[in-house]
């Protein structure tokens, strides 16, 4: 990975955010290419993005409120299916999996 030659990059900053950013750099002693190339080091080596992305503050089960609302609304689709006697129910779990592995095939 090691390589004595380097490529360049031209990258798009928010200016209010650079300027902000720049003299705690500099306080630190990095460079923004130093921080962009630890950065690409650690996502080199953890194969991950090495902080956190989300500004989406997440319900109290940990998911994002989308996704919550996305989960429950299903579930309320599931119950409805039920009460209304259109939902397909299984007598044990071998039963649904063919069923499950029957729908893979049809959809192949």
């Amino acid at each position: 990975m090691s390589s004595t030659r380097s490529s360049g990059m031209h990258i798009r900053v928010n200016p209010e955010i650079k300027a902000a950013v720049e003299p705690i750099l500099t306080a630190i002693g990095l460079s923004f290419s130093d921080v962009f190339n630890l950065t690409l080091k650690q996502i080199y080596l953890k194969r991950k993005i090495p902080f956190e992305l989300s500004s989406v503050q997440l319900t109290e089960n940990g998911y994002t409120p989308d996704f919550e609302s996305e989960v429950l609304a299903e579930a309320e689709n599931m119950y409805a299916s039920v009460a209304n006697g259109t939902a397909k129910l299984y007598k044990n779990a071998a039963e649904l999996f063919a069923d499950l592995d029957a729908e893979d095939e049809d959809a192949e």
